[in-house]
């Protein structure tokens, strides 16, 4: 069976400053805004600078965001290879689409979606597969 990894958390704030500062503080992450967009990304580990992969295997990077009504609550992304062949499987299973695909600059794409529980997950498509 193909195991989907984990690649990304989604850190909603009220306050992306606060939030910023107590995530630094508290943890050594570094934050920084990523251009063109209302969005932090969060580093919590080494990068390859070619891939912008994690160096360390199973570590993961992730963002920092103005919380909306929609993202109440921090979100764990999960690698797919199709997100609209997993969404529809998803809602087959039980799971509701919360935010459809979309293109994220030109790196890929993302989606949410509600499990059975009521937990918000996201989705990530890469636009190039390593």
């Amino acid at each position: 069976m193909h195991h989907s990894r984990v690649v990304h958390f989604e850190i909603p704030a009220d306050n992306v400053e606060r939030a910023k500062s107590f995530y630094k503080q508290a943890f050594g992450w570094d934050i920084s805004q990523y251009p063109g967009m209302e969005y932090q990304m969060v580093s919590t580990t080494e990068v390859d600078q070619k891939t912008q992969q994690p160096t360390t295997p199973g570590a993961i990077n992730g963002g920092m965001t103005k919380r909306n009504n929609e993202i109440k609550n921090t979100v764990i992304t999960i690698d797919v290879p199709d997100i609209e062949a997993t969404l529809k499987n998803v809602e087959k299973l039980g799971g509701k689409m919360v935010r459809k695909k979309e293109p994220v600059a030109d790196m890929g794409f993302t989606a949410y979606f509600k499990d059975t529980e009521g937990n918000i997950v996201g989705l990530w498509q890469s636009a190039r597969r390593m």
